[in-house]
């Protein structure tokens, strides 16, 4: 299946995106605190660090030492330390249960399956579950029965999250419900 993401707004990004369901799993780990695009690029970042994305090679590295390589100038992430040593467990998830690949991780036979393994992964929580499988069922094609439901309101049509992001006017949008969903949150706390 041929697929396009523009989720980097970088090319070469986007098409390891497209092409690498360890890319897109690892963008989706680093997806908190830093922009969209900062975080789903970081995998072509470390692609070209390390001479391709390799998750063995990433999960048995001495921590230090990949950790130096996410903090690397420009680093892949505000919080280089604690996401690295994030990447690297969700590797070593990878290579321990699921043969070194994401894509036998999203082989689902449901949604809700397909929620449940991504939620046993470090750094995954409900949100980041539910965004990740509408992201799959969206753009990647990982549609296992009841995937809507899994992925909860980010499954619906609309412009919610990465999973709705197809092109620059789409990520406005996202952007924009985003930053309306904060300012009521803060008006609601407040």
């Amino acid at each position: 299946m041929t697929r396009t993401l523009h989720l980097t707004g970088d090319e070469a990004a986007d098409r390891l995106l497209a092409t690498d369901p360890n890319a897109v799993l690892l963008g989706m780990v680093l997806d908190q605190q830093v922009t969209m695009e900062k975080a789903f690029a970081g995998p072509a970042v470390l692609a070209e660090r390390l001479g391709g994305l390799d998750v063995e090679r990433i999960a048995a590295m001495p921590t230090e030492e990949f950790v130096a390589v996410c903090a690397t100038p420009p680093a892949i992430h505000r919080f280089p330390r604690s996401m690295g040593e994030r990447l690297q467990a969700v590797c070593r998830v990878l290579v321990a249960d699921w043969g070194g690949t994401a894509a036998a991780l999203f082989d689902a036979p449901t949604g809700a399956e397909l929620k449940r393994r991504l939620r046993a992964l470090p750094g995954f929580g409900e949100q980041k579950a539910q965004i990740l499988v509408a992201l799959l069922g969206k753009q990647w094609g990982v549609t296992p029965e009841g995937w809507r439901e899994a992925a909860g309101d980010y499954g619906l049509d609309g412009y919610r999250s990465v999973a709705d992001v197809v092109d620059a006017a789409s990520l406005a949008q996202v952007r924009a419900v985003k930053k309306a969903a904060k300012a009521a949150a803060r008006a609601s706390a407040g």
